[in-house]
């Protein structure tokens, strides 16, 4: 039997750059995976739950991970995900490897939302948006530049302090952010708008996006949760990161289906047949929306990136 190796967030960080991450996202989620749906489990702390998110495809391994996601951590100034991984052989069933998944999860989440972007999000976008100011902010701005090159990034918080301070930081990487007290404003100006929060009332709404805007919902990831409004969700054109987490797990796309603005065909085209060639961008007018509720074949793929580039 090998030896399993352990890998920290620190390690994990340090291995797993953002464009290398897009490249091996972008040739592995172009095949076939099996990830069964999440298990989600309330906790009895305010709105906290419990994840678990089995994966496993040919080549690639088997694997598994649990995470937690308190929400009101922000208020004791920790994450507000916390998560390990375990990946397996796929042959053999031997475990290869248990790693700390918070800077795992993070960037892939990141690193997927950045190459969704690369396919639906106009050439010529110059303009960024990040809602929310959480662990997953930063990593939005880290990974979305390695797609695009934007010449202004605003990020907005409702609590507007820690959306300058979040700015202020990224400012010292180089990186051309700024604090925005102006969400509607924000978001009429942006060619690119990402969600990263876990709001269960609309914050983007419909009226504000401009023809030519890419919509990137990340946050809401239960029923309940939603980011837009079902007018956002009614005027743009949908790709999914799988259609069956999506049908039950994507808070924004399931109130505009129960809302009528929507119908079920609508999520048919998901993020595997955009890496095909199907389904990208038809012109610079169209406003596309990627929503992603977490596709563990990205922690799969994520984790064998850190094994085999350590």
């Amino acid at each position: 039997m090998s030896s399993i190796r352990f890998f920290t967030n620190a390690e994990v960080a340090a291995v797993l750059d953002y464009a290398g991450l897009i490249d091996a996202l972008r040739s592995g989620l172009a095949h076939p995976g099996t990830a069964p749906n999440r298990q989600a489990y309330a906790l009895p702390e305010g709105q906290a739950s419990l994840l678990n998110m089995p994966v496993w495809q040919k080549g690639q391994g088997i694997g598994v991970k649990l995470v937690t996601v308190f929400p009101e951590n922000s208020q004791r100034d920790l994450p507000s995900v916390a998560a390990v991984f375990a990946l397996f052989d796929d042959v053999t069933g031997q475990p290869l490897a248990l790693m700390e998944a918070s800077e795992l999860t993070a960037r892939r989440t990141a690193c997927t939302s950045a190459l969704a972007a690369d396919y639906l999000a106009r050439r010529d976008a110059l303009s960024l948006t990040i809602v929310g100011t959480g662990t997953l902010a930063a990593h939005m701005v880290r990974a979305h530049t390695a797609v695009r090159d934007y010449s202004r990034i605003e990020i907005w918080g409702r609590d507007y302090s820690k959306a300058k301070a979040l700015a202020e930081r990224l400012q010292g990487e180089g990186y051309p952010v700024s604090a925005s007290d102006n969400l509607a404003q924000s978001v009429g100006h942006a060619d690119v708008v990402t969600c990263v929060t876990t709001s269960r009332e609309p914050l983007v709404l419909g009226e504000w996006l401009n023809p030519g805007c890419h919509l990137d919902l990340v946050g809401a990831f239960l029923p309940s949760m939603r980011e837009t409004d079902s007018a956002a969700v009614a005027r743009a054109r949908i790709v999914v990161d799988t259609r069956e987490g999506a049908l039950e797990e994507a808070g924004d796309l399931l109130f505009a289906l129960g809302d009528g603005v929507i119908q079920e065909s609508d999520l048919n085209t998901e993020l595997r047949h955009v890496l095909q060639g199907d389904g990208v961008r038809s012109d610079d007018q169209e406003i596309t929306l990627f929503k992603s509720v977490g596709y563990a074949v990205e922690d799969l793929l994520a984790a064998q990136y850190v094994l085999h580039n350590m």
